[in-house]
C-alpha cells in the first residue's frame, strides 16, 4: 500500500477530479489533472511534444495524482505508477456527472483545466460518454489485468468509492 504515484482514470463525468482531490487530501499528494496539461484558452491543445514533456516532468517526481483517460500516454503512466484507481461507472452516472458539472460551471472555467475553457453543453462530447464504457472499458481491464506488483482497484459506484475515501480516512488519521 504505497499510494505514492497514482493514477485515477474513468469515464468523462464519473468524478476524477472530486475523487483524486480528495485523495490527495487524506494522502497529502499533489494532483496533476491532465487537462490542465493539455488544454489552453479558449479549448486550444497544445502539441503531443509539449504534452508529453509536461507528463515526463510529473511523471519523474517522486510522489503524484495523476487523474485523466488520454490514452495516448496512459501505457507510459501505468508503467510509472503504483496504484490505479478506475471509477468504471455505468454510462448514466457519468453523464449526470458531466450534467452536473455543466451546471456548476456553466460559461465558467474548471480549476482543473489549462487555460480559460468555458463549460458549454458539447452534443459530441455527450456521445462519447454515453460510448466510453463500450469502447474502453474492455481495453482498460486489460491493460489493468496484465499489471503486477501494483494495486488495481476498481469502484462501480460512486457509493463504493466514498467508501473507500473514508476507510482510508479514518487508517491514516488513527
Amino acid at each position: 500500500m504505497a499510494y505514492e504515484r497514482i493514477l485515477v482514470i474513468g469515464s468523462p463525468g464519473s468524478g476524477k477530479t472530486t475523487f483524486s482531490l480528495e485523495l490527495s487530501k487524506i494522502l497529502g499528494v499533489g494532483v496533476t489533472h491532465l487537462d490542465r496539461l493539455f488544454w489552453r484558452d479558449n479549448w486550444v491543445n497544445v502539441s503531443n511534444d509539449e504534452f508529453d514533456s509536461q507528463l515526463s516532468a510529473v511523471l519523474e517526481s517522486d510522489s503524484w495524482i495523476i487523474d485523466g483517460n488520454y490514452s495516448r500516454t496512459l501505457d507510459m503512466r501505468l508503467e510509472r505508477c503504483d496504484t490505479v484507481f478506475f471509477l468504471d461507472y455505468p454510462a448514466a452516472v457519468s453523464l449526470s456527472g458531466y450534467f452536473c458539472r455543466l451546471l456548476k460551471y456553466r460559461g465558467r472555467s474548471r480549476a482543473d483545466m489549462g487555460g480559460y475553457c468555458p463549460e458549454r453543453p458539447d452534443f459530441e462530447f455527450m456521445r462519447y460518454i454515453l460510448k466510453f464504457n463500450g469502447t474502453h472499458r474492455k481495453e482498460l481491464y486489460n491493460k489493468l489485468k496484465s499489471m503486477r506488483g501494483r494495486d488495481v482497484f476498481i469502484f462501480h459506484s460512486r457509493r463504493e468509492s466514498a467508501r473507500f475515501l473514508e476507510k482510508l480516512k479514518k487508517q491514516k488519521s488513527g
